[in-house]
């Protein structure tokens, strides 16, 4: 049970800090060239990323596996990811990095709400003084 608590809080860790990495990194990549077109070149990226791992680990074959429901829910993510991607690039492109990235990260508090709301998650008082602390962390970057 402490290896598993334990490793999703290192992949969790390791994901924030790969994601504020490409933020930065995107930010020197959009110098010159639109947001779209910047969106497109790191999903193909991705893409290419993913389906590698997927071929390296021997998972490809399970891709029969996948059933409606699942399939629908992780196209409709895909389209999510997408929207987000090219809108965060845009604001990005057009904005300064420290502050479109935390404004970004507000993301948290809408899926700690969605958590809540959709997949009836409980409701602790640390959620809500947490989500409440990044809202107003959120609002004075805004202002």
């Amino acid at each position: 049970m402490w290896y598993t608590i334990f490793m999703w809080v290192v992949y969790a860790l390791l994901s924030a800090f790969f994601a504020a990495l490409t933020s930065i990194l995107a930010k020197v990549g959009l110098q010159g060239i639109n947001s779209n077109l910047a969106v497109a070149v790191r999903t193909i990226v991705v893409l290419v990323m993913a389906w590698s791992i997927v071929f390296i680990t021997g998972k490809h074959s399970e891709v029969t596996n996948i059933g409606t429901k699942s399939l629908i829910f992780l196209i409709l993510s895909g389209i999510a990811t997408g929207l987000s991607w090219l809108f965060y690039y845009r604001a990005l492109q057009i904005g300064e990095a420290s502050k479109v990235i935390p404004v970004d990260k507000f993301s948290m508090v809408l899926a700690m709400v969605l958590a809540f709301v959709v997949l009836k998650e409980t409701v602790t008082i640390k959620t809500i003084i947490g989500g409440l602390l990044i809202t107003l962390g959120t609002f004075v970057l805004i202002l």
